[in-house]
């Protein structure tokens, strides 16, 4: 069974047992969490697409860790101008274990 689910203005196809890296929860990690944003719930060929939720649905998971991704450079240049600017990003994230989909 999975399930397609919203969580910080995303949407991840996970099932149990999956390891996902979503946008930063604020959660402990080893702490359960239940997500109720599930747009879409299937089990083989059988799918039950929510308008826009499906009622009733959740998928329960566990955070596993919390931390920043690689860094991503940002250069800008103007040609010619003696314009350069350099900068950087590291975005958060929490790393969770889908435990559970419940229909």
């Amino acid at each position: 069974m999975y399930a397609v689910i919203k969580t910080g203005g995303k949407q991840y196809k996970v099932a149990a047992g999956e390891k996902i890296k979503v946008e930063q929860i604020a959660a402990d990690v080893g702490q359960e969490i239940t997500i109720d944003q599930v747009l879409a719930v299937g089990s083989g060929a059988d799918l039950k697409v929510g308008t826009p939720l499906v009622s009733g649905a959740s998928v329960k998971a566990t955070v596993v860790a919390q931390g920043k991704h690689d860094k991503v450079r940002i250069f800008k240049m103007r040609r010619r101008k003696h314009y350069q600017k350099r900068q950087g990003h590291r975005q958060t994230f929490t790393e969770l274990e889908i435990s559970a989909v419940n229909a």
